[in-house]
């Protein structure tokens, strides 16, 4: 228990690494079931796929409302209440299971999640001081959500071949309950800041972020002129500004644009987005070409990226002692240089591929960039920020990772379809390293930007932004 850490400390890191992993968790342990909740509820592909845009949705609408409502009320409270309504939603599908049911509990549970997770991030910064200590602790941290995206897919997997997909959600009911139990004696109570919330503000940015990821959903399935995703196009639009000219006017704005003139948060918001387009787009793409070419089943292609959490929880905690030496631009650039160059090694990937030659290179290199680069973005999200607005500055970059995530999706799919006509194995398999490229290119400008925005002295020593006054 060296380095500063006590007994107690140890558990509240465990607690809160756990409050997160059962968000990344929650994503991986389900994909699995996929195929059997499909056949048992008859759901089709259109349908079943809500049990995961449903939770997106919500998770990345709600974030900024739920980080705000961190930093106005008790954290404590706020991740017990995020931790609850995700248990509910855990159960729901176990005791009604029908269709209708389980795509409200997901949604239901992305509305936990986007309570808890700013929550717990904010916690983790209350708790552990700035400087060596902290940098450990958001090693350890992240490690833990990499680590459960990997063991939940295996999980998955195994649960509902041994006991069917009920469960799945039964696991999840019963890891937030335990969760639950330890939020009271290990974390400490906070008063927050007693300022009112911004109900406008709050309406409108969650509803103007749900509109958005919809639409961008629904261009993925029905194309950029489907009524649906042009309606909900605008609708975003115009309700996101209307939240950007509401907050230059509000007494107490949701949204500190102060957040904003620290520099390592610019620089981790671009990071956040970037790292998310470049990790999902593989992870998109790549078990297409496991299964369609290499033949490998669901469960074997979970098996192949499993390495990629075991790696990142190697590297996350390798990237908290890096910080403390380097700083947080050095390791968050380093990061996704490598994270672009194992993205690159997939250009390698042939018809016939070796798991050994052509998939691990790639997946190595990628989890090394993850875990420097995400516990590097994750310290400089909150850096500069004053601690009564951590809950939404680190709901703000988690926000941006979202965006990069589905706006990222969307945007390579639709350029893959334009690459692909025949269908044919070689001419997919051309399709799927010219995404690969496209995203390594956009990583690697993207992080000499990043250093540039960081600036020649930003690291976790920068000096808060200090918070608007009251009134």
């Amino acid at each position: 228990m060296g380095g500063g850490f006590t007994p107690r400390l140890w558990w509240t890191l465990i607690l809160l690494a756990a409050a997160v992993a059962l968000d990344v968790g929650s994503v991986a342990v389900v994909n699995p079931a996929l195929p059997d909740i499909g056949r048992d509820l008859r759901m089709d592909d259109a349908l079943l796929q809500w049990t995961m845009t449903g939770y997106g949705i919500t998770f990345a609408g709600c974030l900024l409302f739920g980080g705000r409502l961190a930093d106005v009320f008790s954290r404590r409270l706020v991740l017990a209440a995020g931790i609850g309504i995700f248990a509910v939603g855990a159960l729901a599908p176990v005791v009604v299971p029908t269709a209708e049911v389980l795509i409200a509990a997901r949604a239901a549970q992305g509305l936990g999640a986007a309570l808890s997770v700013p929550a717990a991030m904010a916690l983790l910064f209350q708790v552990f001081p700035p400087g060596r200590l902290r940098n450990r602790a958001l090693g350890v941290y992240t490690a833990v959500g990499a680590a459960s995206f990997g063991v939940g897919l295996v999980l998955g997997g195994v649960l509902t071949s041994a006991f069917g997909w009920h469960a799945v959600f039964a696991f999840s009911a019963v890891t937030s309950v335990l969760v639950l139990l330890g939020i009271r004696p290990l974390l400490p109570s906070s008063a927050g800041d007693r300022r009112p919330v911004d109900l406008p503000g709050a309406a409108m940015v969650t509803a103007g972020l749900l509109a958005g990821i919809f639409a961008v959903t629904r261009a993925g399935e029905a194309g950029l002129a489907d009524t649906g995703t042009v309606v909900s196009a605008l609708l975003a639009i115009l309700l996101l500004a209307g939240f950007v000219l509401w907050e230059r006017r509000a007494p107490e704005p949701l949204f500190s644009v102060g957040i904003l003139r620290s520099r390592p948060v610019r620089a981790a918001t671009l990071a956040g987005g970037l790292f998310f387009f470049a990790l999902n787009g593989v992870l998109f793409f790549a078990p297409l070409y496991m299964q369609g070419m290499l033949g490998y089943t669901p469960l074997q292609s979970g098996l192949a990226v499993l390495p990629m959490s075991l790696l990142v929880a190697v590297s996350s905690n390798v990237a908290g002692r890096l910080l403390s030496r380097f700083g947080q631009r050095r390791v968050l650039v380093v990061g996704l240089l490598l994270l672009a160059a194992g993205v690159a090694l997939w250009l390698r990937t042939p018809l016939d591929g070796d798991y050994l030659a052509h998939v691990l290179p790639g997946v190595a290199v990628m989890a090394i960039g993850q875990g420097l680069a995400y516990t590097a973005l994750t310290a400089a999200s909150l850096t500069g920020v004053p601690g009564e607005r951590h809950g939404v500055a680190g709901a703000f970059n988690i926000t941006a990772q979202q965006i990069g995530s589905s706006v990222g999706i969307a945007a390579l799919v639709a350029f893959a379809s334009a690459l692909s006509e025949s269908g044919e194995q070689a001419e997919r398999l051309s399709t799927y390293h010219a995404v690969y490229l496209v995203i390594s290119c956009v990583v690697v400008v993207g992080a000499l930007v990043t250093a540039a925005l960081f600036g020649r002295r930003a690291d976790d020593r920068a000096p808060e932004v200090k918070a608007p006054a009251a009134g």
